[in-house]
């Protein structure tokens, strides 16, 4: 019986080994291909790989300043994301990174450090082909697009608008010469007209009768 104690022990080490010999097989592999793209001055963005085969449900990145005065942890699940936009960087300061994939059974090992530095902020829209991709780059230019799409609707409004002021004009215009002219075609009509004459004093001339002579013979 004193032996059981040390048996018990003995039983429990190797199922707690065992398990642990499982979980880490069942662990995902360790995301590859960790590369920082579309740099600026306050941020950056991380884009990983992950190997075909397993289930992946989040991450965590490790994200800390080379010179060790800040250290930040991202951690995300129920995503199948392979990107993440680190925000709230320190312009022109080295930064290490790791990256974890999150599984059914645990987390993975980290990924290889990844070191990167920020641009400045006179640097912060540089002029290379990497960037045409920036969002940021391409909401300045869907901007621009905007304005000027607005800017030539407004023309072309302006632009019926005044056309459509010259139709009136010249409206008016036509309605005016034609009222003028019909009072012009009415004045001469009634100058010429002749003047009405009782009628009983011409037929009273023009009827009247001679006078008879009789003329006697003796």
């Amino acid at each position: 019986m004193a032996y059981l104690p040390i048996y018990l022990n003995s039983a429990i080490l190797v199922l707690f080994r065992c398990d642990i010999c499982l979980v880490g097989a069942n662990r995902p592999p360790a995301p590859v291909n960790i590369t920082v793209t579309q740099l600026k001055a306050n941020a950056a963005t991380v884009s990983w790989d992950v190997p075909e085969g397993d289930i992946i449900i989040g991450y965590t990145i490790s994200q800390q300043r080379q010179d060790g005065q800040m250290q930040r942890f991202i951690r995300e699940v129920n995503t199948t994301n392979r990107a993440c936009v680190l925000w709230d960087l320190d312009e022109d300061a080295d930064y290490i990174i790791q990256v974890q994939s999150i599984g059914l059974y645990g987390e993975s090992q980290a990924s290889k450090r990844i070191h990167f530095r920020t641009l400045k902020e006179t640097d912060r829209f540089p002029s290379n082909s990497s960037n045409q991709d920036d969002p940021t780059v391409q909401g300045i230019k869907n901007r621009q697009l905007q304005t000027g799409e607005m800017i030539i609707i407004v023309v072309v409004l302006i632009m019926w608008a005044a056309v459509i002021v010259l139709f009136c004009r010249q409206y008016d215009i036509i309605k005016d010469n034609d009222s003028n002219n019909n009072k012009e075609k009415a004045k001469p009509s009634s100058e010429h007209s002749t003047p009405e004459r009782p009628t009983g004093g011409l037929l009273r001339s023009k009827f009247q009768k001679a006078p008879s002579i009789n003329i006697i013979e003796v």
